[in-house]
C-alpha cells in the first residue's frame, strides 16, 4: 500500500471496526487509541520518506493519472503537518482515557474522533481543491458530532452554530472551485499552478481566489470571522475542544500557506491583508481572552491571538518568514493542546463541571503538579525563553526584521504582553484564590499523564530546538520549490 494513504485510510479503517466492537467499551478504547498510535507512525514513517528524497510522494487513486484523478500528495508541508496533527490528536485520544467526562464512554465517541482524524489529515494531504471540500465536510461532521455529545448544557447549541457556519464556509469552497474550473478547467492543484501561472488572472480567477481565501479564514477563525469559535470550542469536551483549537484550526493555515506559495505566489496585495488581519487578530484575541469569564474561553480567545502571529509571518512571505510561521504553528499546537487539557482537568475537580473563574477559583492548591504543568505551558504560550514558545516568537521576530517591517514586529511585541497578562490571571486565579470554607471537592479528576507529556515536549524543543527548525526549513524549501511539486505530481519528473 502506498504510504501517501496510511495516515488517511488508518483512522478510517480504525473507526469502522471500532464501531463493530462497540459492545465491549474498555476493548474500544483501547483498540482506537491503538490505531491512533499507528496512524502517528505512519505520519512519521512518511515525512522521513519526503524529507530524505526531497521529492513529493504521490498517490493516485484507482490509477486515474493527474490533472484526471484524485491524488494525495505529500509534499514537505502535508507530511510535516500530519505528524503535527497525528502527535497532538494521539495525545487527545490519550487525555480521554483518562477522562471523567460521561460523553467520553459514548459508543461513537472514539470512532468520530478517529474520522476526525482522517478527515483533517485527508485536507492536508489532498491535492485538488474538491477533495479539501470532502475531507473538510468529514473534519465538520466528525467535530459537530463530538461537541453535541458534550457534558456541557451548551453543546447542542455550539455544535448547530458550527455546523450552519461551516455550511457557509463550505459553499465558498465550492464557488472557489466552480470558478477556478470554469476560468482555467482543472481543480488538481498542480496543474491549476501552471495554467494560472500562464494565463494569469482572468475571467472568474480572482473571485475565486478570495472566496477560498474566505474559506480559510472561516475555518482558522481569523478575525472577523472568528464570531463561531469561542462558543463551540468552550462548549466541546476537553479532549476535543484541546484538538480543535491547536491543530484543527490550522487546516486553513495549511491553505493559506498553499495560496501564497503555489496559486498566487508574491501576490502583494495577499500579503500585506494577511499582516493586516494577522496583527487585529494578535490584539482582539489578547483582550478576549483577558476579558473572559471562562478558563477554556479563555484559551479558545488566546487562539485567535497566537494564529495572528503566523499570519503575519505569512504574510512577510520570505523564506525566514514561513520557516517562522511553520515552526510557530508546531509550537502552538503543543503548548495550547497541553493547556487546554490541563483546563479541563482542573474543571473535573471543581466543584461542578465547569471552567468559570468563579467555579474553578481555588480549586488548583489541592493540584501542585498541574499547576507546575500550567505554568510552563502558559510560558510555552508567552514566549518566555526555555520554551519553544519563546523560539516560535523570537523567529518570527527576527523574520519580521529582516523583512524590513519594524512597525509591525514592535506592536507584535506589545500584543505578546497580552498573552502575559491573560496566563497569569488565570494561574493567579486557580492556583492563588482561597476558596470559601464550605466549597465542595472532588478528590479525583482527569489524570494529567497527556499535558505532562505536552508541556515536557515544550520544554524540550525550547531547550533544543534545532529538530523542528531544521524540519521547518525543509518544509519551506519544498514549499518554494513549485517545480518539483508539478513534476511529482503530473508525472513530469
Amino acid at each position: 500500500m502506498n504510504d501517501v494513504i496510511g495516515p488517511v485510510v488508518l483512522p478510517l479503517v480504525g473507526a469502522a471496526v471500532g464501531l463493530m466492537i462497540r459492545r465491549w467499551p474498555v476493548a474500544q478504547r483501547w483498540f482506537c487509541f491503538s490505531v491512533m498510535v499507528l496512524t502517528l507512525l505512519a505520519a512519521l514513517g512518511l515525512w522521513q520518506r519526503v524529507a530524505s528524497a526531497e521529492m513529493p510522494r504521490v498517490l493516485a487513486l484507482g490509477n486515474w493519472s493527474a490533472p484526471f484523478g484524485i491524488v494525495l500528495v505529500a509534499d514537505s508541508l502535508g507530511a510535516f503537518m500530519t505528524v503535527m496533527s497525528a502527535l497532538v490528536m494521539m495525545a487527545g485520544m490519550g487525555y480521554a482515557l483518562g477522562c471523567r467526562d460521561k460523553c467520553v464512554r459514548a459508543p461513537t465517541f472514539y470512532p468520530l474522533f478517529l474520522t476526525l482524524a482522517a478527515g483533517l489529515h485527508g485536507g492536508i494531504l489532498t491535492g485538488d481543491l474538491f477533495n479539501l471540500f470532502v475531507f473538510t465536510e468529514l473534519v465538520v461532521i466528525s467535530g459537530a458530532a463530538l461537541t453535541a455529545l458534550s457534558d456541557d448544557e451548551n453543546g447542542v447549541e455550539a455544535s448547530y452554530k458550527y455546523f450552519y457556519i461551516s455550511i457557509v464556509a463550505g459553499v465558498l469552497l465550492l464557488l472557489s472551485a466552480a470558478g477556478l474550473y470554469a476560468t482555467h478547467g482543472t481543480l488538481n492543484l498542480a496543474d491549476l499552478a501552471g495554467r494560472i501561472a500562464q494565463d494569469g488572472v482572468r475571467g472568474l480567477t480572482g473571485i475565486a481566489m478570495v472566496c477560498l481565501a474566505a474559506f480559510c479564514f472561516v475555518k482558522s477563525a481569523v478575525v472577523p470571522f472568528h464570531f463561531w469559535q469561542p462558543d463551540f470550542h468552550t462548549a466541546a469536551p476537553t479532549p476535543v475542544h484541546a484538538v480543535l483549537s491547536s491543530v484543527v484550526v490550522k487546516l486553513g493555515i495549511v491553505w493559506l500557506m498553499r495560496m501564497t506559495t503555489l496559486l498566487a505566489p508574491a501576490a502583494a496585495a495577499w500579503q500585506a491583508l494577511l499582516v493586516v488581519l494577522g496583527v487585529a487578530g494578535v490584539f482582539f484575541g489578547g483582550l478576549g481572552a483577558v476579558g473572559t469569564y471562562d478558563a477554556k474561553r479563555m484559551l479558545a480567545y488566546s487562539t485567535m491571538g497566537q494564529l495572528g502571529f503566523i499570519l503575519v509571518a505569512i504574510g512577510w512571505g520570505t523564506a525566514t518568514a514561513l520557516t517562522a510561521a511553520v515552526v510557530y504553528a508546531f509550537h502552538h499546537s503543543l503548548a495550547k493542546a497541553a493547556m487546554l487539557m490541563l483546563a479541563g482537568s482542573v474543571a473535573s475537580r471543581a466543584p461542578i463541571k465547569s471552567a468559570r473563574w468563579e467555579v474553578v477559583a481555588g480549586v488548583g492548591r489541592t493540584m501542585p503538579g498541574a499547576g507546575v504543568l500550567f505554568l510552563l505551558g502558559g510560558m510555552a504560550l508567552a514566549g518566555i525563553p526555555l520554551t519553544n514558545g519563546f523560539v516560535s516568537k523570537w523567529m518570527v521576530f527576527r523574520s519580521g526584521m529582516d523583512a524590513g517591517d519594524v512597525i509591525t514586529v514592535l506592536v507584535l511585541a506589545g500584543g505578546s504582553v497580552l498573552s502575559l497578562v491573560y496566563v497569569g490571571r488565570a494561574f493567579q486565579q486557580i492556583w492563588w484564590e482561597v476558596p470559601p470554607a464550605d466549597t465542595p471537592r472532588k478528590t479525583e479528576g482527569d489524570q494529567l499523564w497527556a499535558p505532562a507529556a505536552l508541556v515536557a515536549m515544550c520544554v524540550v524543543f525550547g531547550v533544543y530546538a534545532r529538530p523542528i527548525t531544521d524540519a521547518a526549513t525543509r518544509v519551506v524549501h519544498g514549499m518554494r520549490d513549485m517545480g518539483s511539486y508539478q513534476a511529482a505530481v503530473l508525472g513530469q519528473r
